[in-house]
Parts: structure tokens; C-alpha cells; sequence
């Protein structure tokens, strides 16, 4: 990495749609800035294209493999430049980029984030959106570039700058706005405190390349320049007329710059990201609000919400239980009991579930045909299971076995094996006694 190193702006006049014509100014400044002894070469936004393009930007884009990119490659090994193009890449987006070339290589590029749309700009509505802002690690040091309106959202050059740029590269393509304020136009005047000011705030130089020359009418005002880290003019270039500037650039005014004044040391990134995290939350909370409310009126102003608003809610029903009176006058179900079938008989009392057992037992044992003796309906007794039978005969022998551990454990368990053997081994071993 050099402390020190020459860098030359070239402010041209590129012809729209032309890229062979604006070939031929490339080599024209790379001639001369050889001859100056620059060693990096920074030109103006979209400057091999032209700048307002709009349909004409997949016409004129080109890819990393394309003859203009192949030549400005060769360029660059005589100087590092720095080009504006449209970039087109493998899916076919198109992209307005600044391209580092240093000794033959592609070393960084850097693709719009801030395409604008407002006023006499429409960018996005022809190129993608840029999703990077990096700084990168050069010969010339550690470096970042933006493009003309990235410059204009404070956040970039903050990005750059904690990213550990100590140059920012700026390639422009910056018209005439606004009323004269002196020699310059007012955006001309707004461009220069912009770099004055961000240049001393992160301690940084601050290279504006800017374009002159008209398209379709409009005009560019130059004025390129660069600035130190205390936010003086190193050089600037005329207004409204092609021109090329050199200056020296040491880093070592960066280090001073950031030894009186750290600004960054002492930045607490954690809470900008913090707060930025809960800003961006409020704003995603409003838009679902937002969506909520249009979407309530949407389904109100539509047919189906003004039926569904006309239409009576319906009342939920309440299921009423029978009173005593309803109860008693019901006729008998299939799904009663055999106790609320069979009236009880005066006098006899029932002691325990055998008892209703053993009768549905002997009524099954009745002829067919018989008439059950504890009704008056001569309907037939319902089948009782044989096991059910089996219960009537006598109370029901409950076996316990205790859990291990516990005395008498194994008296009880061998008990429960002699209980359950059938009755054919108890009588052969009866025999052997």
C-alpha cells in the first residue's frame, strides 16, 4: 500500500449512447494522465454510455467479457481507473456501476443502491438497485466508491467510513438544478459543503468526478474535485467545460485528522444497529396497520361485507333440560337402563348388582316365548352373556398379590399359581396322594 500517490480526475463530455466514441475519450485522458504521472484515474458516472439513456440502456450495456471491457483492462495497465457503465450480468439485470481496473484486472465494482425517481431522474425505472456498499483494499489503500446520489443518503459514506475507507470515491453525473449562487448553480453549491463536510466529519479524502457537456437538452456543470480530511479543497476543476485535475494524495493527513479528532474510534456501532432494528420494526408494525385497515375497507365497500352486514346475527340456541313433570311423561328408550324398564315390585329391595344379574340369567333359561315375571309386556328377556352368568352364581373371588418386597409375597404368589390350574391336573395329582 502506498502512504502517497498521485490521482487525476478526467471531467469529459461523453456522447449518449456512444460507446466507442466515449472509447476513444477514455484512451484520449489515460494518454495525458501518463504523461501527468497519475497513478489512479477517476471518471465520471455512466461516462462510457451516456447518461440519460432509458430505453437504450440494454442496447449499450455490457457484460465483464465485452471488447470495451477487454480495452479498458489493457488501459488500466498502464493507470488504475476508475469507469462508469451500464453493467449487465449473467440474469440479465443492467446495473450503473463503477468499475476499478488496476494492472489488467477487475479489482471492485460498485453498483448504484440509489437509483433516483424523482424530478427530472428515472433511473430505477430502467436499472436494478445496487445491494453493497464495501470498502475494499487497494494499492492506494483502503478505498470505497459511491455514485452520485449514494452520496446524497447520509448513511453511505457513514457505512464506508466504519468500514475503514480513508478515500471515497464519488463519479457523478450531476446537472444544472436550481438558481445560480455566485459562478455556480445551486446543487454545484450544495455538492461542495456536501463533500466539505463529509470529508472532515470521518477524516477521509473525498474525490467528486464529475461530468460536463448536455443531453437531451440538459446540461452538466463539472466543477470535479478533490477534498482533504479537514474539508479543504485539494483542486477543483472548471465549470462547464471538459478539464483534468492532479493531486497529491498522502494518507498520512487521514491519520492526523483521526489522531485530533476520533470520531470514529468512539462510535458505538452497536447502537446504531439497535437502533436502527427497533425503528425498522415500528415502520414494519405500521405497514401491517396499514394493510389491516385497507384490507377492513376493501371487504366492507365490497358486496359480500354490505350482505353479511345486513344479514341478523343469529342467536345461539339454548338446549333446556326436561322438568320432573316432562320426565315422567316421556315414553322409555331403547338406550334405558333395565332398572328404569322394570318397575320395582312392593317390598323387595335389591342389595347388590348379582341380584339383577341372576334374574336376566333365569329368565335366558325360560322357554321361548315366556313373558319376563317382572314385566306385564310378554316381551322376551334379553340375552345375558355366559359370563355374566357366571357372576350370579356365587360373589365374585377377588385375588390380591402383593408386591415384591412385601411379607408374605411369595406364599401369595404360589397360591395364585395353584388357584388358576385347571381342574384335570388338581384331580391327577389328588390321585398320586
Amino acid at each position: 500500500m502506498k502512504d502517497k500517490f498521485t490521482l487525476g480526475i478526467a471531467q469529459i463530455d461523453p456522447r449518449l449512447g456512444n460507446v466507442q466514441a466515449n472509447l476513444a475519450l477514455y484512451e484520449e485522458a489515460v494518454r495525458e494522465a501518463v504523461g501527468r504521472g497519475v497513478d489512479l484515474l477517476v471518471f465520471p458516472e455512466l461516462s462510457l454510455t451516456g447518461y440519460f439513456l432509458k430505453d437504450m440502456v440494454s442496447t449499450v450495456a455490457l457484460t465483464v467479457g465485452a471488447p470495451a471491457v477487454g480495452r479498458l483492462r489493457e488501459l488500466s495497465r498502464d493507470v488504475a481507473l476508475v469507469a462508469g457503465l451500464v453493467e449487465e450480468t449473467p440474469e440479465y439485470r443492467f446495473y450503473n456501476s463503477a468499475i476499478l481496473f488496476d494492472a489488467g484486472e477487475i479489482r471492485h465494482v460498485h453498483r448504484k443502491v440509489y437509483p433516483p425517481t424523482y424530478g427530472l431522474f428515472d433511473e430505477l425505472r430502467y436499472l436494478a438497485r445496487g445491494a453493497r456498499i464495501e470498502a475494499f483494499d487497494s494499492r492506494f489503500g483502503r478505498a470505497a466508491m459511491l455514485l452520485c446520489e449514494d452520496m446524497w443518503h447520509g448513511s453511505t459514506a457513514y457505512i464506508a467510513a466504519m468500514d475503514g475507507a480513508l478515500t471515497l470515491l464519488v463519479p457523478s453525473a450531476s446537472p444544472i438544478q436550481g438558481l445560480a449562487r455566485g459562478d455556480v448553480p445551486e446543487n454545484a453549491a450544495y455538492w461542495q459543503r456536501l463533500n466539505a463536510v463529509t470529508a472532515e466529519s470521518y477524516g477521509m479524502f473525498v474525490v467528486h468526478a464529475n461530468r460536463v457537456g448536455f443531453e437531451d437538452g440538459i446540461g452538466f456543470w463539472g466543477g470535479s474535485e478533490v477534498v482533504g480530511p479537514s474539508g479543504d479543497v485539494v483542486a477543483r476543476a472548471a465549470y462547464y467545460e471538459s478539464d483534468m485535475i492532479v493531486a497529491e494524495i498522502s494518507l498520512a493527513a487521514a491519520r492526523r485528522k483521526r489522531i485530533a479528532a476520533p470520531m470514529l474510534r468512539d462510535e458505538n456501532l452497536d447502537l446504531t444497529i439497535n437502533e436502527l432494528t427497533r425503528i425498522r420494526g415500528r415502520e414494519l408494525a405500521g405497514v401491517v396497520r396499514t394493510l389491516r385497515r385497507q384490507t377492513m375497507a376493501a371487504l366492507a365497500e365490497s358486496p359480500a361485507g354490505e350482505s353479511s352486514r345486513k344479514r341478523p346475527a343469529k342467536k345461539a340456541s339454548v338446549r333446556k333440560r326436561p322438568g320432573a313433570a316432562e320426565r315422567a311423561t316421556r315414553a322409555p328408550t331403547s338406550k334405558t337402563s333395565s332398572d328404569a324398564r322394570t318397575p320395582k315390585t312392593s317390598g323387595v329391595a335389591r342389595t347388590s348388582k348379582t341380584s339383577g344379574v341372576a334374574r336376566r340369567a333365569k329368565a335366558r333359561s325360560a322357554p321361548k316365548g315366556a313373558t319376563n315375571p317382572r314385566t306385564s309386556t310378554g316381551r322376551a328377556a334379553r340375552p345375558v352373556p355366559r359370563r355374566a352368568a357366571t357372576k350370579a352364581a356365587g360373589p365374585v373371588r377377588r385375588r390380591v398379590t402383593p408386591k415384591a418386597g412385601v411379607p408374605g409375597a411369595k406364599a401369595a404368589k404360589g397360591a395364585k399359581r395353584r388357584q388358576t390350574r385347571k381342574p384335570a391336573v388338581k384331580a391327577r395329582v389328588a390321585r398320586r396322594r
